[in-house]
């Protein structure tokens, strides 16, 4: 959470910008969720009215949530952005329950906001016929936007040297992995995988982890595969940290399960490891990653859950990475197509202009 001095320092920056940073604490679903919910509301539709603002443009469907009954509230117009299933995913994975109040309520949020919103901006185009099947609604001014990456933060370089000194990567084979353990991203499964690619590439393997999840967790996981204990270094980064610690890596992964839902998010993960130029090994039916990577073959899809399929991805990723440079060029132009800012420039400019 932010402190009250670091919102005063962010907005003196913003103000130049004519914007300004309204932040508010975080609760876990519940009464204290739902009963703070309230003055939240009327605050800021005394905002929207005193400002005369006629936009509320939210992302993701539950702070769309908000801005529908704001919307509601004040006349204002609704943009979601970021639109992509929640409710259901968070049954899917195990979160909710579909029987309990969280999910009803959201997922009647969302049938909402679909009919009332001026536009929705997706992150995949499916996303338009799971609107139209599971909220019984017609479509409106849809767009497609993914989780776009700033390709000048992350971008083709040399490795690392003082990185590569550091773990020891010298003519090391490195498997990178950014992101949590457990949730929506399996977790026993990974390590299932790091084992077979050291069983294949022996001590010319290393994997470089790149999480906060707890020690505790990951060392329970190398004593189950019994994996050596030199091959994982492990650290916790700032994201502007990040690029310097992929430009070391051979290849990433990407160990999202594969609930329906996810064919209508994006992951940001798979655009980073792109503008680096590293292929991604990656499971099935994720966004419209799967099948760019699996067409482009710039990685592997694999079902982390079936063993036989890890040890031919590895076999696979092992003949992929021996293109190297002509590979990583190849990899980086599929960011900019399909990841670039202009992107998203353009879904704004077109829908500011309604």
């Amino acid at each position: 959470a932010l402190s009250e001095e670091e919102v005063m320092k962010i907005n003196k920056q913003w103000k130049e910008r004519n914007m300004r940073l309204i932040a508010q604490p975080y609760e876990r679903f519940g009464i204290k969720k739902i009963m703070a919910v309230l003055p939240r509301l009327y605050y800021l539709s005394r905002l929207i009215k005193r400002q005369k603002i006629k936009i509320v443009h939210a992302f993701c469907t539950p702070a769309g949530s908000l801005a529908y009954l704001l919307s509601k509230m004040t006349g204002a117009k609704l943009i979601i952005d970021s639109y992509e299933p929640h409710a259901e995913a968070m049954v899917e994975n195990g979160t909710w329950k579909k029987n309990g109040l969280a999910y009803k309520i959201l997922f009647a949020l969302e049938k909402r906001q679909t009919r009332r919103a001026t536009a929705l901006i997706a992150t995949t185009q499916s996303m338009k016929e799971y609107a139209m099947k599971k909220y019984h609604s017609g479509v409106k001014n849809f767009f497609v936007k993914p989780a776009c990456v700033d390709l000048e933060m992350f971008s083709l370089r040399e490795k690392d040297t003082d990185l590569i000194k550091e773990f020891q990567f010298e003519n090391k084979i490195v498997a990178v992995y950014a992101g949590k353990l457990g949730g929506i991203y399996y977790k026993e499964e990974v390590f299932d995988f790091v084992k077979v690619c050291y069983d294949h590439w022996k001590d010319d393997f290393r994997f470089l982890l790149l999480t906060n999840a707890p020690k505790e967790e990951i060392q329970k996981e190398i004593n189950r595969v019994n994996l050596p204990e030199e091959i994982l270094i492990c650290r916790f980064v700032n994201h502007h940290e990040i690029p310097r610690y992929l430009s070391v890596g051979n290849f990433a992964i990407n160990p999202v399960k594969p609930v329906p839902t996810k064919q209508y998010c994006t992951s940001i993960k798979d655009g980073e490891y792109w503008a680096m130029g590293l292929p991604v090994v990656i499971s099935p039916g994720i966004s419209d990653d799967s099948l760019i990577i699996e067409k482009e073959n710039i990685g592997i899809v694999v079902n982390f859950e079936i063993s036989k399929e890890l040890s031919e991805a590895v076999v696979k990723v092992g003949e992929l990475i021996k293109e190297k440079e002509e590979l990583k060029f190849k990899i980086r132009s599929i960011a900019q197509k399909h990841r670039s800012f202009s992107i998203a420039k353009d879904v704004y400019h077109k829908i500011y202009s309604l």
